[in-house]
């Protein structure tokens, strides 16, 4: 069955196949919980005024590249 899937999921277009794919992957991470959007949204202005303050410290992506190639090893 599940060859039987894959075939069929070949002739998708690009864009039919990431849709699949995104689906797929949220289907894996369980009941959305509608609870945390107020604190995302609240984190994401408390971001943005750091931000449009000056107040906070922003990398350059080769900045963010090397911090991360650090903390991999």
């Amino acid at each position: 069955m599940l060859n039987q899937l894959r075939a069929q999921i070949s002739t998708l277009t690009e864009s039919e196949r990431a849709e699949l794919a995104c689906e797929l992957i949220t289907s894996l991470d369980g009941p959305r919980d509608d609870s945390a959007e107020p604190a995302w949204q609240d984190e994401i202005s408390k971001r943005r005024s750091k931000v449009e303050s000056g107040s906070a410290k922003l990398l350059s992506r080769e900045e963010f590249r090397a911090k991360m190639r650090e903390r991999i090893g």
